[in-house]
């Protein structure tokens, strides 16, 4: 499928139906010359197939014999993460698609809509974005640190997924916090007790938010979260909840500094296209709104 690829791209397609199972087969092996198209009707039996290596990637139906729904995906997923996904759904099964998205799948379609051609269109595009995926992961996109993303890994991967919430009319919202006072933290007590400061937000970020989220420190002390399929209640009860985390964090801490954070939040309900700038600079607004306030307060 890559005008770069030596040998033929090998498709796994999983299906429990033989009629439609060989039906596939038939029609994409078609379709596509270079293409070599081995099938599953099982889970197990493609988790062996995927074992012995050489697939590039795989169509799953998820309703198999032996595994269900989202379980059939996160299974191949846990098993196979290096593998792209395209999970085809039956109408009607948004959350399932919705759920497959934010685990990993490259893509979701519904069987009604699956012509040969579009679906090969879709594995291939499948498999250009896993590779660019990998290539990111390959570059400088980590912070030291924290193991966060960081401002350039954020900022990748966060256009390619609104990309994709654009093309699925899917809502985001991006979170964007800073340390209040960190200086302080830093000239009083060391740099040393400013990383673990630093730290102690990243592992409070981690547990509040999901693994499909994108959460990543875009600088000294600030910090941003691209959060999938949350409505306005849905983020506001997220921003709640980082709120009461930091303050459980204060309760509990043996460490000389109270952890306070300024929040702000930026939305897209999905309805029309946004890019990443815009939300950051909406959040990055409404952050310093916030800090603005609590400064005023203690001016008082």
């Amino acid at each position: 499928m890559s005008e770069s690829s030596h040998r033929p791209t090998s498709l796994l397609v999983v299906e429990a139906e033989p009629v439609r199972l060989n039906a596939l087969r038939e029609h994409l092996q078609k379709t596509d010359g270079d293409t070599e198209v081995h099938g599953a009707a099982e889970l197990a039996v493609a988790l062996e197939r995927l074992s012995s290596g050489g697939v590039d990637a795989v169509i799953l139906d998820p309703d198999l014999p032996d595994s269900q729904g989202i379980v059939s995906f996160e299974r191949m997923y846990a098993f196979a993460p290096n593998v792209p996904v395209v999970v085809l759904t039956n109408p009607g099964e948004d959350e399932l698609a919705v759920r497959a998205v934010q685990g990993g799948a490259q893509d979701c379609m519904r069987k009604d809509e699956a012509e040969p051609s579009v679906l090969l269109r879709s594995v291939r595009y499948a498999i250009e974005r896993h590779r660019l995926l990998d290539a990111l992961r390959s570059l400088s996109l980590i912070d030291g640190l924290t193991d966060l993303y960081n401002r350039r890994g954020f900022n990748d991967l966060g256009e390619q997924y609104l990309k994709l919430a654009a093309r699925s009319s899917r809502s985001v919202s991006l979170i964007y916090l800073d340390i209040d006072r960190f200086k302080t933290i830093n000239d009083t007590l060391g740099h040393h007790v400013g990383d673990r400061a630093l730290l102690c937000v990243a592992d409070t970020l981690r547990d509040t938010f999901r693994r499909s989220d994108i959460i990543a420190r875009m600088s000294g002390d600030e910090f941003a979260v691209l959060a999938f399929e949350t409505t306005e209640k849905d983020a506001e009860t997220l921003v709640q909840r980082l709120r009461t985390e930091f303050a459980e964090l204060n309760e509990t801490t043996r460490e000389r500094f109270q952890l306070s954070v300024s929040i702000g939040l930026a939305r897209n309900d999905g309805e029309s296209a946004v890019h990443l700038d815009e939300l950051l600079r909406q959040a990055d607004a409404a952050m310093y709104r916030e800090k603005r306030t609590k400064r005023r307060k203690v001016a008082r």
